[in-house]
């Protein structure tokens, strides 16, 4: 029963979240898991010099951080070569969607996503009232096309693009994002997710001016720099729009340790470098775990491999329950086509090891209740 003190709005959304983590999922099921490879977690973790850089701050965690983020803000600038007046850090590239939707989305507004995308974003959406449209995947990928023909049509406010895609870890050369940018009406917002920009191959970063009133660009330090506990993100884009953060924002979001540990990794090139190799190496041993088994890996240029079971969305949920049941966290996408897939993060040598003795049984067990 909902509380009568509620919204409308708030009262008509689904209680849902758009992940159960995996305490939550050990907690149901009274089991602890021997790998974790759902949540596109860094398992190869932080720069030592971030590590130590939090450890001096954990001495003044008495005192808030700066709100202003200043030496953050003035280092991420520094590395776009931009002013810090086209950067906002914030709390991971989620709570900085969910302030962008709040600047930007009134009740009924039409906003454009892929079916099936990153889940977060359309979270926000529905939060603020916003009306979500959706495009289909095409060839296991978003349809660029697709999101500027319904931006045109519905007179979007903003577009939603992950670029690497998660969760398909499919990606689109810069030459096509910038196309998509020139396709879009001139009042919508492109929203460039690029969560997983270090793993991305060369040609994949579109090289736009922080400055265009079109977009708007997110990064992360949840991935490639391993901080996904601390929560640090940040966006780049137009001055007057960046400057609206102030307005709805937690001025007191990111904590000490928080900016310290983002900041040192910044400076940690050399550990980004080898993160971004092991990742590589950790994706071809999915691919090949998966061939063994008669599977397909979908290309990716994250750290995580989608992996297509062969079959529909029940299967894969029969995989997936599988590889739970004997302690191995993966996630699967929600949305057909890409339901058909299990997604498995590319983690450090034990925990593939761990899966790739789960999954063959795993399979098997799924196959057998299929009837074949």
């Amino acid at each position: 029963m909902s509380d009568p003190r509620l919204t409308p709005l708030a009262a008509a959304l689904p209680a849902t979240v758009p992940f159960v983590g995996p305490e939550a999922i050990e907690r149901q099921r009274h089991l602890t898991f021997t790998a974790r490879l759902g949540a596109n977690e860094n398992g190869f973790g932080p720069s030592p010099r971030a590590v130590a850089a939090m450890e001096r701050a954990a001495r003044e965690v008495w005192m808030y951080g700066d709100p202003e983020m200043h030496d953050l803000r003035a280092a991420l600038a520094a590395r776009h070569g931009c002013d810090p007046a086209h950067v906002m850090p914030g709390e991971g590239i989620d709570g900085l969607l969910g302030l962008l939707v709040r600047l930007t989305v009134e009740p009924g507004s039409p906003v454009v996503t892929s079916r099936g995308s990153y889940p977060t974003f359309a979270f926000h959406v529905a939060g603020f009232g916003g009306r979500l449209l959706t495009a289909p995947y095409r060839d296991d990928r978003p349809d660029l096309d697709a999101l500027a023909a319904l931006a045109r049509e519905s007179g979007a406010c903003l577009v939603y693009l992950a670029n690497p895609d998660n969760p398909s870890g499919a990606w689109h050369a810069a030459k096509t994002v910038q196309r998509l940018l020139d396709d879009l009406p001139r009042e919508t917002l492109l929203v460039l997710d690029e969560a997983y920009a270090e793993f991305a191959p060369e040609g994949t970063l579109p090289d736009c001016d922080p400055a265009d009133p079109r977009l708007i660009r997110l990064r992360s330090f949840s991935k490639a720099h391993g901080l996904a506990g601390l929560r640090v993100g940040y966006a780049l884009g137009p001055a007057g729009l960046i400057a609206a953060f102030d307005r709805v924002r937690n001025h007191f979001g990111l904590g000490r340790l928080a900016q310290a540990g983002a900041l040192a990794a910044l400076e940690d090139d050399a550990w980004v470098t080898q993160t971004v190799e092991r990742v590589a190496a950790a994706r071809d041993r999915i691919a090949r775990l998966a061939h063994a088994e008669g599977l397909v890996p979908l290309p990716s240029a994250t750290n995580f491999v989608t992996i297509d079971c062969g079959r529909d969305g029940p299967f894969a949920r029969a995989v997936l329950e599988g590889l739970l049941r004997r302690g191995i966290f993966v996630r699967m996408p929600g949305a057909a086509p890409l339901d058909r897939c299990i997604r498995v993060s590319a983690g450090p040598d034990e925990a593939l090891a761990a899966f790739a003795a789960a999954l063959p049984a795993a399979l098997a067990e799924a196959r057998e209740g299929a009837g074949c």
